[in-house]
Parts: C-alpha cells; sequence; structure tokens
C-alpha cells in the first residue's frame, strides 16, 4: 500500500504518488493546440524529406561458394559450424580493392561499395549493390558477384602454379642427388660402411622421388571450382530508400517530443475567478474611504 505523505504547505492541496503521468495528460489535453501544430509540422517536414530525397535502388545477387580442391582456410566443422570454408573472410575479399578494380573494368566506371551478407550454416554469399537507377544495381551486383568469382578462381590458379614450381624444383634437385649416388655407388667396395650408407641414401631418395612425383601428378589434375552464381542479380521493381514509413515516423515522432516539451515548460495563464454577482434587495455596503467622504 502506497504511504501518503501530506503537503509541507497548509492549504495546499496533498499529492499523491504516481499522479505524474495523470498531470502530464491533463497539461497536453489543455496544450492540444501546441501539440497538434508541431505533429503536423513534423509530418510535413517528414514528407518534404521524402519528396526531396532522391531514391535509391538495391539489387542482390548470389553466390555459391565452393571449395578449390586446394589447401585453404577453414573452420572447423561443429554442431553450430556446418560448412567448412570460412566465409567471413570470403566476405571480406568480396568488399576488398581487388575485387572492386575488376568490377571497375566491367561496368567501365568507378563502382560503389558493395554489401555482403553470410546466411547462417550456408556456403552461399548475398551481394548487394545500391545506386539511382534499378538497372545499374543490377549491373554493379552482377559484375561483383563475376568478379568475386574471376578473383577466387585465379588466386587459386595462382595458388596451384607456385605448389607446382615447389615440388617441381624439389623433384628435381632429388633427382640429381639420386643421379649422382647411381653413379658413385658401383665405385664403392662391397661390405664397406660407405657402400651401406649410400645405398640406404639411394633407397631413401627412390621413396622421397615416388612421393613427389605422385604428388605432383595429382596437384596438376586438380581442376579449380571457385563457384557459381546461383541467383543472378534482377533490376528491383521499387526503390529502397527513401523509406516512407521511416521519413514519416520519424516526423511524427519528433513533432510529438517537441510539442510536448513545449507544452510542459511553457508558463500556464493563472485562472481568472468571475465576480460574484449582488443579489436583489441586499444592502450595499460603503467603502471605508466612501464613508469618510460622507462624515
Amino acid at each position: 500500500m502506497a504511504a501518503f505523505h501530506p503537503s509541507p504547505f497548509p492549504g495546499a492541496p496533498a499529492r499523491r504518488p504516481g499522479g505524474d503521468l495523470a498531470d502530464y495528460t491533463s497539461l497536453l489535453r489543455r496544450r492540444w493546440p501546441i501539440l497538434l501544430i508541431f505533429i503536423t509540422a513534423g509530418l510535413g517536414c517528414g514528407g518534404l524529406l521524402l519528396r526531396v530525397v532522391p531514391p535509391s535502388y538495391t539489387a542482390s545477387a548470389q553466390v555459391l561458394v565452393s571449395p578449390i580442391g586446394l589447401p585453404e582456410q577453414v573452420n572447423q566443422v561443429t554442431n553450430r559450424q556446418r560448412e567448412p570454408l570460412n566465409l567471413d573472410t570470403e566476405a571480406q575479399i568480396a568488399k576488398s580493392a581487388v575485387v572492386a578494380a575488376r568490377v571497375r573494368a566491367l561496368l567501365g566506371r568507378s563502382p560503389g561499395p558493395v554489401e555482403v551478407s553470410v546466411p547462417p550454416n550456408t556456403s552461399v554469399l548475398g551481394l548487394s549493390y545500391t545506386a539511382a537507377d534499378p538497372r545499374a544495381a543490377a549491373a554493379g551486383a552482377s559484375a561483383y558477384a563475376r568478379a568475386y568469382l574471376a578473383n577466387r578462381g585465379e588466386s587459386a590458379e595462382q595458388a596451384r602454379d607456385a605448389q607446382l614450381r615447389a615440388l617441381l624444383a624439389k623433384l628435381r634437385q632429388v633427382n640429381t642427388s639420386l643421379a649422382a649416388g647411381a653413379e658413385a655407388l658401383p665405385r664403392l667396395a662391397r661390405g664397406t660402411a660407405e657402400r651401406t650408407l649410400a645405398a640406404h641414401r639411394q633407397n631413401v631418395l627412390g621413396r622421397q622421388s615416388a612421393s613427389l612425383t605422385l604428388r605432383y601428378d595429382a596437384l596438376r589434375t586438380v581442376a579449380v571450382t571457385p563457384g557459381s552464381v546461383i541467383s543472378d542479380a534482377l533490376p528491383p521493381a521499387r526503390p529502397s530508400a527513401p523509406s516512407p514509413p521511416l521519413y514519416l515516423g520519424s516526423g511524427l515522432m519528433t513533432g510529438l517530443l517537441a510539442g510536448a516539451g513545449l507544452a510542459r515548460w511553457l508558463p500556464e495563464r493563472p485562472a481568472t475567478r468571475p465576480r460574484p454577482r449582488p443579489r436583489p434587495g441586499a444592502r450595499r455596503l460603503a467603502a471605508p474611504g466612501e464613508a469618510t467622504a460622507r462624515w
């Protein structure tokens, strides 16, 4: 039960706890013209901005990212992460300056930024591009999708070629050592420690050469698969911005808050009490000054 606090001033009405909301409601009810003016002004400003701000269109393309077949940065597959690909890294690559340079070459102009989204537990990247024209937005999103896949495929091919060159160089080195050992082995006397060590070294080099040859042949046959576009960008039918609910709602709330603040801090005029009318037949009392003047 709420405690009752009497007013410290005699004759003043006691203030009940929780009466603030009722006071504000009564205040806004008395100052409703001010509130109505500010709400109308806020809605008018929101509508004016809605007509002045140029429209923009957003188109989206979806790319399925496939494993390229080469060792790459992957995630550990768990109950929460069901895809081995590190799509957060791929999203940053899609927004990089290297991909933007490829988009510039495809469009013939400097492109705007792209927004990349990663749906959970998928190998799909969503690329969204915003422009002032619907066709330009669709062309930009498609260009980013193609540029990302081309960059991913080219990077994978460069990584494969670098691994092939390293394997080939190592294989040539092993084969050279194997040939030199084969020439020196017959000249060593049988049963000596030098011949035994040389023969063992030849066996190790032979197994190493066979392993490198298998790895080299397997890497040469790897097919680079960067991914594919599973949903091409289409010109949007409606603009994505400006949003009428956002602009009109912001204007409404701004006008409401401004009107309520002004109604709260604007001083109120004191209430005028009507003069009591004299009753019929009542005797009028003379004022003190008037009685002195008579005497």
